[in-house]
């Protein structure tokens, strides 16, 4: 019976752990991309709400609370939320829940 020799044995341990770092640092990129586009969806439905019901309505404040329950998610999982009014990633808390109630006044 044939033995492997140490050095292929240290090889094959090495690229385990290399393969295993590789996929588990790109997991947050994968999250983050997932954050900013469910982020850009919803930011979006806020708009149209407000568009073509009203800032006030039932419509709008619905999608107000999903933008904020997306972003605590975002920011508790990434650490960073995407802010698609502005095209950027912030990575403080600092998003105001009220951003979205005059926009029919901007358009």
């Amino acid at each position: 019976m044939r033995t492997i020799p140490f050095y292929s044995k240290v090889s094959l341990v090495v690229a385990v752990f290399v393969g295993f770092f590789a996929f588990t640092t790109a997991a947050p990129i994968v999250r983050a991309d997932d954050c900013q586009e469910r982020l850009t969806k919803i930011d979006h439905k806020l708009h149209e709400a407000i568009e073509h019901h009203g800032s006030n309505s039932s419509e709008a404040n619905h999608w107000r609370h999903e933008l904020h329950e997306q972003r605590e998610h975002c920011y508790s999982v990434n650490h960073r939320w995407w802010d698609e009014d502005d095209h950027r990633w912030h990575t403080d808390r600092d998003w105001d829940d009220h951003d979205h109630e005059h926009d029919h006044d901007n358009h």
